[in-house]
């Protein structure tokens, strides 16, 4: 059997057995790591998709010299284990001293900033992708926007994501701070802060009811774009179908400006910990393509042109398990095209995760002219 050359840490949590299943789908040998070994062994035990595939449950200490062992001699590193702003940093060092590519399923984008200043430049030293929310959610925007780019002189992205799944309990403790932090948008090449707190109405093209939205963060792609030549302005904001929950997510967001935003941030990243496990203390089941929907509208615009593209797919947390896999086949192949800080739609491809996805049956999309 050929040996494992991706780890992915974190691999017994909801996300991680996904991106697990997808690996075995495209025979790429793995390491499925974490901190518990029986915890590992019972979960990876509950992936049917797994069964003959060929890779080895591994228990390690959360801790840079720990991982930096187990990294080394591998090339690609899947960060599954979040929050990330809390847990992400040994594992980051770990695969830059080992000398792995290091990709991560974040949707905190103040991680993504501090990945970005602090380790950037160490990864394209040494030849090292550095690529945090290769998942869903930020992925999903980037390759509408980049089909939407496509088009001579659009330099203007107004991104809206439409959601209907249920969270896991990681992606859960994550959004609740990544909420209460500052939320960027890109105006005039500038990045900007969102007002804390506020819900906009939004149009989702196929909807017919106008939607509350959320900037969720900001989004992931006014930061990859900041100092791309080719934007000028970036938002983001993300719906769901669910309107009561995003309204119940709102009103805890104006009680937390109210009752802790002026306490130190230690405290207010437990605060929101202990939000986001009270919303949510239980994996959801695995998605189904007729229940889990999901819009992605991305509307360009430039000095005399527009274009609009439309992603629709469904089960946004098994798209994440393709885009994984299909980044770990790229890289491995060494078909990669950018290393430091970047996003997988670059350095794989827009179009290259678009394909993965869709042949599978979990995304179509259209681009028009308007």
């Amino acid at each position: 059997m050929s040996k494992p050359e991706v780890v992915v840490y974190g691999a017994s949590g909801y996300t991680g057995k996904l991106i697990s299943w997808h690996l075995a789908e495209y025979g790429i040998p793995f390491i499925a790591a974490g901190r518990n070994q029986e915890r590992l062994e019972a979960q990876m035990g509950r992936v049917p998709e797994l069964a003959g595939a060929n890779y080895e449950c591994r228990a390690v200490a959360h801790e840079e010299a720990a991982l930096t062992a187990l990294f080394k001699g591998r090339k690609v590193v899947y960060n599954v284990v979040g929050p990330f702003m809390q847990l992400g940093e040994p594992v980051v060092r770990a695969a830059l001293a080992a000398g792995c590519h290091y990709l991560d399923t974040t949707g905190e984008t103040d991680w993504m900033l501090h990945l970005r200043e602090k380790y950037g430049a160490a990864f394209a030293a040494r030849d090292l992708i550095l690529a945090p929310a290769t998942s869903w959610m930020w992925m999903a925007g980037q390759m509408a926007t980049e089909l939407a780019l496509e088009s001579p002189g659009i330099d203007t992205l107004d991104v809206a994501y439409l959601a209907d799944s249920n969270t896991s309990v990681a992606s859960t403790m994550s959004f609740m701070r990544m909420l209460t932090k500052a939320q960027h948008y890109l105006l005039n090449d500038k990045l900007e802060v969102w007002p804390a707190a506020k819900a906009y109405p939004i149009s989702i093209p196929g909807v017919h009811p106008i939607l509350n939205s959320l900037p969720w963060g900001g989004g992931g792609e006014p930061i990859w774009y900041e100092h791309d030549a080719r934007v000028h302005n970036c938002s983001v904001l993300v719906a769901f179908r669910n309107q009561a929950m995003l309204d119940a997510i709102l009103g805890l967001l104006v009680d937390f400006e109210r009752e802790h935003g002026d306490k130190p941030e230690a405290q207010k990243e437990q605060i929101t910990n202990e939000i986001g496990n009270k919303l949510v203390w239980e994996e959801p089941g695995r998605e189904e393509p007729h229940l889990n929907r999901s819009i992605i509208s991305c509307q360009g615009r430039g000095d005399t042109s527009s274009v609009s593209v439309i992603l629709r797919g469904n089960s946004p947390y098994i798209q994440t398990g393709v885009i994984a896999a299909e980044a770990c086949d790229r890289i491995l192949k060494s078909q990669h095209r950018s290393v430091g800080f970047t996003s997988g739609g670059i350095t794989i491809g827009a179009r290259r995760l678009i394909a993965a996805n869709a042949d599978r049956g979990y995304l179509s999309w259209e681009r028009t002219a308007v």
